[in-house]
């Protein structure tokens, strides 16, 4: 079973339904729905999640569909590790850096994101979700 790790922007689309981008999240917890892959995300991202959900939602709803995805996610934990993995990184973006130091440190060998020029100076494979789609 492939394990991947989504960037924030994945689950963003997902959950607030963002078109045209939300069918290839979609997709993706398919699959991950069916046993094909294993889908992690770092627990900073659902701060990011909730602060984007609340200009859609009441602060409850929003914190129903995060208990939702709790059940269909791994969240890897962001610890001092990973913080110290991010600052010593070359990431113009911190929240990039904390995203991939994340992944590194759990040893997720692929990171899902919109924005993968974000992650040029990434040790691990980094895709966007079609392409990573046409390859599974």
């Amino acid at each position: 079973m492939k394990h991947v790790f989504l960037d924030t922007d994945v689950c963003i689309d997902l959950l607030a339904g963002r078109k045209p981008f939300v069918l290839a999240a979609e997709h993706i917890f398919s699959l991950a729905d069916v046993g094909k892959i294993k889908v992690s995300v770092s627990a900073s991202s659902f701060a990011n999640i909730d602060y984007v959900l609340r200009s859609q939602y009441s602060s409850h709803h929003s914190r129903q569909i995060l208990a939702q995805f709790k059940t269909l996610v791994e969240v890897l934990p962001v610890d001092s590790r990973t913080i110290d993995l991010a600052v010593a990184s070359d990431f113009n973006d911190f929240e990039d850096a904390i995203q991939h130091a994340c992944a590194i440190e759990h040893k997720v060998p692929v990171l899902i994101t919109r924005n993968v020029r974000d992650y040029k100076k990434a040790a691990i494979t980094v895709l966007t979700p079609e392409s990573f789609l046409a390859k599974t």
